[in-house]
């Protein structure tokens, strides 16, 4: 049975804090709906309605376009061992680029990670609880380093070239904001 909650408790930020993957959902009115897997230590809890999430350069930007229109967002984590249990994080996100004044004020939160390219500042308004019976057991058999070490490879330079590329138009053709 689902319970919800008006804010992240001290249970429940462990349980976040032991996950290995999350997920994030953003949509706009038109258009396609994202859903993304995220891990490498990109998460932080910085009070009861506050999470932050480092996004590291992919191949799309989807989130940062949908963010920019509409700010829903949800993360939701599930119990992959122990226990089980689905928890889904709701509320409103800004996108924070490495040019606006709150990078330095947020990144120092996190392990620098090569191709760093946003923040998400997430006030959370719903927290929600399920039950994930059907969620099954997988074992975390460790990070994967391609992502960190393709953007190292391609080092500062490389990374706008990239984003120039590839990462200033979502799917839907909205601006992600990523060059200023």
């Amino acid at each position: 049975m689902a319970k919800q909650y008006p804010a992240i408790s001290d249970t429940q930020a462990a349980f976040i804090a032991r996950q290995h993957i999350f997920f994030v959902a953003t949509a706009v009115a038109d258009g396609h709906v994202n859903l993304s897997p995220k891990g490498m230590d990109s998460l932080r809890l910085l009070g009861p309605n506050r999470v932050i999430w480092l996004n590291v350069t992919g191949s799309g930007n989807e989130t940062a376009a949908h963010v920019a229109v509409n700010p829903r967002m949800t993360l939701m984590f599930c119990a992959f061992d122990g226990p089980p249990m689905i928890l889904r994080l709701y509320g409103e996100a800004k996108v924070i680029h490495t040019r606006d004044a709150a990078w330095a004020e947020l990144y120092p939160h996190f392990t620098p990670i090569a191709g760093a390219r946003q923040i998400f500042d997430l006030q959370v308004s719903l927290v929600q609880t399920s039950c994930g019976f059907a969620v099954p057991n997988f074992t975390h058999a460790g990070d994967r380093t391609l992502l960190r070490d393709w953007a190292e490879k391609r080092g500062d330079q490389g990374i706008q070239d990239y984003w120039s590329d590839r990462n200033q138009t979502s799917l839907d053709g909205l601006p992600t904001h990523i060059l200023a």
